[in-house]
Order: C-alpha cells, then structure tokens, then sequence
C-alpha cells in the first residue's frame, strides 16, 4: 500500500462469498441505488461519491488503445474483480456491448457509469455491488474507475469504503505508479492521488434569493469545480450541484477530503440561512411556491424532465422545512427513477417524449397520492 489510509476497515475482501452471489441483470438494474435513501445528514447535501482513477503498467490509456487490446483489458480486469467480495457479496459484472441502450442509460442515469463510458461499449463494463455502493468502471478515460458512492454528507466513510477495495485490487494488479508523480492517470489532472472527491448538493434558497452565483462563483479560485446533476456540461436543473475537487497531484488524500468537507460546510450553512431568512421574511411566498408544486406534483398528467426536476425541488424544500408532509419515496428516487431510461426499463418498452411525459406524471403522482387516486 503506497498511500496512507484514513482508517482501517474490514468491509471488502478476497474471501470466499459468504452466501452471496451475483445478482441477475434485471435485478441490478431495477434495484434503488443505495445514494438515494436518507438519512439525517441528507438535508443539503444529497451524496457523497469518491472516484479513484488507476491504470495498469505497460498498457497504453483507454483512449489509444485498439480494441483487440481493449478487449484483453477487460478480460484481465473482470477475472480479478471476480473474485472480490464487498461485505460478503460478488461484484456483478456487466459489459457494455451486452446491453441494451436503455440499460445504458439507466446506468447513466442512475449516476453508475459515466456518459464517457456509454459513448465507447467495445471492450467496456462496469462491475456493480448489489446495492450500488460500489461501481468499477472498466477502459472509461483510465483502465480503472474505482467509484463509491454514499447518501448524504459521508466524504470520508465513501472514501474508506473505496480506499479498501483499492488496497485489494493493488494486491492482485500492478499498477502504473511513479514514486514522484503518484498513479499515472490519462487526464493530467488526475496525476498523483488519482482522486475525484464529489458532493451532491441541494440549493433551492440561495436560487430563490439570487446568491447562487455569488456563493459557488467563489469556488474555483478554491480548486473546486462545480457541475450539475450529471457532471460536466451538465445543467443544474432542480437546484443541483456537484461540487470537486479539481486537482490532485501534491495533495494527499486526506487533504483533499479536509478542503471539500470545509467548503461544503460553508455551502450548507449559506443554504441554511438562506432557508432561514426565507421563512423570517418571505414565508407566504415560500409557502405558496411549495404548496404550488405539490398540487402539480400531485395532480399533473404530463411533466416533462425539466418541470419534474424542477418541482420535485422546490416539494423538497417544503419537506425540508416542515411545510409538506413528506412523499412516500426519497427526493433522489423520484428525481432519478423518473429519468426516460429509469422509467422506459421499469415499463419494459420504448416510449416517445409524449408517452414519457405521461408515464413520468404517473409514476410522481403514486409517490404523492394513494394508488386509488392516482
């Protein structure tokens, strides 16, 4: 082990499976991500993720690679995640060039793989913990995607989960590694720790008082980039932010995870008082903007993705605040599992924009109604 961890855990291991197998595709697939359950420090801050860029010796990147080599990759790296267990339970793993483009997409959607590795499948994949806390992206931008992904504001138990399936795939592989640079990454960016830490963040009040751009403009003389809900060139519809660290190299990882903590800190208290000053001197307003969703959310026959996202916030505001009863799924649930891929796969056939504005509506009003009345 090169890196000094935060603390020792003891939940990945090479061990034989203690009863768990591999999940079937459907399965996997239809299951809610373990990031979209809350707990109580999901209030702002929806996820934590940590993404660990690795690379084998002697092997070009991904991206100059032909697809005979390609192909060897994969085959190589599945046979070692095989054989890693996670709590007791296999990795599944499922190959690009299987899948359907919906699969694909729900995937994406479901913040599993990246768009990049969507964009190439020959030679591809990604292995699956069976509650999606763990994602290994296989031949994306590096030979290795390690990605751990939590609810709520958990930056160093994410980052334990993932420094400990690292440790043991380093045991088995050997990778590219200079004692100056640190993991040679294909980006140049990601030179040295090889991490991308990220947090999912939920800003509705400083977009309703008009700070938004003031409080995250700040960022990136902070080294921190700020995405939406999707990543680069994404758009941050629903008042969500991805917030990261740009840099890596001369960082440990534990400074890394120390900065982001602290700035999402300040993040979240500029959201609070935001929030609070709302309620102090807007609160019929805010009152009738989150009631207006509700009814839309609760009665609506057509919503587009845009006017989900959109609602669906400003509803999570008012649950928040002790405005709304809450719905009978999670904010994330509803914001991703009513996503075109998400909701054509639960259906089991392609839909057009019209059928799926339709079948999105549905699927918000049962979270929000009885069954009867939906």
């Amino acid at each position: 082990m090169r890196k000094p961890p935060l603390h020792a855990i003891g939940s990945v291991s090479w061990n034989k499976v203690r009863g768990g197998e591999k999940m079937e595709r459907k399965d996997l697939l239809l299951r809610r991500s373990a990031w979209m359950e809350e707990t109580d420090r999901s209030t702002v801050v929806l996820s934590s993720r940590i993404r660990l860029a690795r690379n084998l010796e002697d092997m070009p990147f991904p991206h100059v690679m032909s697809a005979e080599l390609a192909q060897k990759v994969e085959e190589k790296l599945v046979r070692t995640l095989e054989t890693v267990t996670v709590e007791g339970e296999k990795l599944t793993y499922l190959s690009l060039g299987d899948l359907t483009p919906i699969e694909r997409q729900v995937l994406t959607e479901k913040h599993l793989i990246s768009p990049a590795l969507v964009n190439s499948p020959a030679g591809r994949g990604a292995a699956l913990a069976a509650d999606h806390r763990v994602a290994v992206m296989v031949n994306e931008e590096d030979h290795i995607r390690l990605q751990t992904l939590l609810p709520g504001n958990q930056l160093e138990e994410t980052f334990r989960l993932a420094d400990a399936l690292d440790d043991a795939l380093e045991e088995h592989l050997d990778y590219a590694y200079r004692e100056a640079q640190g993991y040679l990454t294909a980006c140049p960016t990601n030179v040295g720790t090889g991490l991308r830490a990220s947090v999912m963040v939920h800003l509705p009040a400083l977009a309703m008082t008009n700070r938004i751009q003031q409080v995250l403009g700040a960022l990136a003389p902070l080294g921190l980039a700020v995405r939406g809900l999707y990543g680069e060139g994404s758009q941050a519809f629903g008042h969500i932010f991805q917030l990261s660290n740009q840099i890596t190299l001369g960082k440990s990882e534990a400074d890394i995870l120390a900065h982001l903590g602290a700035v999402t800190g300040q993040i979240v208290e500029h959201e609070l008082q935001a929030r609070a000053a709302l309620q102090e001197h807007a609160l019929l307003a805010l009152e009738d903007k989150v009631w207006r969703a509700r009814g839309t959310l609760e009665k609506a026959r057509l919503l587009t993705s845009e006017d989900a996202m959109h609602l669906l916030s400003h509803d999570r505001l008012g649950v928040d605040m002790g405005i709304l009863p809450k719905p009978q799924r999670t904010f994330a649930s509803l914001l991703v599992e009513s996503h075109p891929g998400c909701l054509q796969y639960v259906l089991n056939k392609e839909l057009d924009a019209g059928q799926r504005d339709a079948e999105r509506a549905k699927f918000i009003r049962e979270a929000f109604v009885p069954q009867a009345d939906s």
